[in-house]
């Protein structure tokens, strides 16, 4: 028996875009939405666009772009097990192999938001981007979605669009924005195009927060069989969701979804809640998992249930990061134990490897800011962020490059593969065995938007922690925690 067979789909109007089929953007936005068709608030489907030529959305025509969404873990004290059946997704592209198939969404009269998650790395500028055919770049290829309605509906005011980027970046919307009206320029659009993005689409800022580990792949067998059909897109992840939607106009009329229990939050102001999030929950995360990895660990329950590297992490998080949160001190230790709770959930294997994807990008937005604030305060180097540091880039450190990523092993013995932006990787592989390795990471201004160098110590610190770890990653976790 097939997901097919489960579920009974309804036609209606195509009212999102979305760049990017990924876990998260399917069991967060995507399974809102489908809850606000049930309760008749929302009225629309989504055409999910696959913006990167890796991957491949076969699963997706054979299951009529039907998947199931579990959602499992700890919520007010209960064990959580639901699942879901999705149905908010109509369609689902490849813009570069139908090409043709994506500009005609831009001529929808429905259409009235583009939802995106591209990782951090994805809304950049690249002013050598280009116009004819697909555009390389996400805000490349929005910028040219975006004049091909505004062409094809002759600039009409009520036209434009509500752009709700998700990329894990301080002011995604702000800076999407930003992009979209600099390339309008470098391509030399009318300036009536320009004149309409600005004042007849709503560029909002979001933070979006749900641990999402995607497809079981080890027990995919015993979850179907459970479901009692089989589903090759299942997508797992924890019952606590938030969603902190900013912009300068009010579309809750639009997007009700807070008058339906949904955790959404709509805002003139943000800030508060993403500084919370990224640097307590995700920078967790990112100032833990290389290392735990490197470790020998492999899902972040482990990291919890080992006393090494749960100490580490409570370390960082409470001594660290939580100090230098801007909000009641007993509010954010709050939610850094509720973080904690999260990342014991006994149903989510969160795979390390996952999290480390792009952590360059992640280590500069979700743990820099605690670290500068960090030495600012105490006027001395945090010990444990500055370790995560040097985990950072032994784990980058390999010199294999090959088409799909930078390899390289742990200690013992086992292959894994880096994923991150190709410039990233080349530094790594040509920099990594040359003896200024540690002062040439540190001073990488593309990497971290600053010289590191600059820091009293900070390279002969990372250096000391990096050959350590290099060394022996147990005594070398043993030392620092002392």
């Amino acid at each position: 028996m097939t997901i097919k067979d489960q579920a009974v789909k309804a036609e209606r109007p195509i009212k999102a875009v979305q760049f990017g089929e990924g876990n998260f953007l399917r069991a967060f936005v995507d399974y809102m939405l489908d809850i606000a068709n049930e309760k008749g608030i929302f009225d629309g489907s989504i055409a999910v666009v696959k913006p990167i030529s890796s991957g491949s959305l076969d699963a997706f025509r054979e299951q009529d772009n039907l998947y199931t969404v579990l959602l499992r873990g700890k919520e007010n004290g209960e064990i959580v097990n639901d699942s879901r059946i999705i149905t908010s997704v109509s369609q689902a592209l490849d813009c570069a192999d139908d090409y043709e198939a994506f500009m005609a969404l831009a001529h929808l009269d429905s259409l009235r938001f583009v939802i995106s998650n591209t990782t951090e790395a994805g809304i950049v500028l690249d002013r050598n981007d280009h116009f004819d055919g697909l555009p390389a770049t996400y805000p490349g290829k929005l910028t040219k979605f975006l004049y091909e309605r505004y062409t094809a509906f002759h600039g009409a005011e009520d036209k434009g669009l509500i752009l709700l980027p998700v990329e894990l970046i301080e002011n995604n919307g702000g800076k999407l924005k930003e992009c979209v009206l600099a390339l309008a320029d470098i391509w030399q659009l009318p300036g009536g195009f320009k004149s309409w993005v600005t004042e007849n689409n709503i560029f909002c800022s979001t933070l979006v927060d749900r641990i999402v580990t995607g497809y079981p792949k080890g027990e995919a067998e015993s979850v179907c069989k459970e479901l009692g059909y089989e589903d090759q897109l299942v997508d797992i992840g924890e019952p606590f969701a938030l969603w902190v939607i900013e912009s300068d106009r009010d579309i809750r009329a639009e997007l009700p979804l807070d008058q339906i229990g949904l955790p959404v939050v709509f805002t003139d102001h943000l800030k508060p809640y993403r500084e919370r999030k990224v640097r307590v929950l995700n920078g967790a995360h990112t100032s833990s998992v290389l290392a735990g990895y490197l470790y020998g660990l492999d899902i972040v329950r482990d990291c919890m249930s080992d006393p090494v590297m749960s100490d580490f992490i409570h370390r960082v998080v409470l001594e660290e990061i939580v100090p230098q949160v801007k909000l009641p001190l007993d509010k954010v230790k709050n939610f850094a134990n509720s973080v904690f709770e999260r990342f014991e959930n006994p149903f989510i294997d969160h795979a390390l490897l996952s999290i480390s994807l792009n952590s360059i990008s992640k280590w500069k937005a979700r743990v820099l800011p605690s670290f500068k604030d960090c030495c600012a305060s105490a006027g001395k180097l945090p010990k444990l962020i500055t370790f995560s540091f040097a985990a950072l880039l032994a784990f980058y450190s390999s010199s294999d490059l090959r088409a799909d990523g930078l390899y390289a092993k742990r200690a013992n013995g086992d292959e894994y593969v880096i994923h991150d932006d190709r410039a990233v990787l080349e530094f790594f592989a040509e920099n990594s065995t040359s003896a200024d390795f540690i002062k040439k990471a540190c001073a990488n201004l593309d990497f971290w938007g600053e010289d590191l160098t600059a820091y009293n110590s900070f390279v002969d610190t990372v250096s000391y922690w990096y050959h350590k770890i290099r060394n022996d990653i147990t005594e070398a976790l043993h030392e620092v925690l002392r």
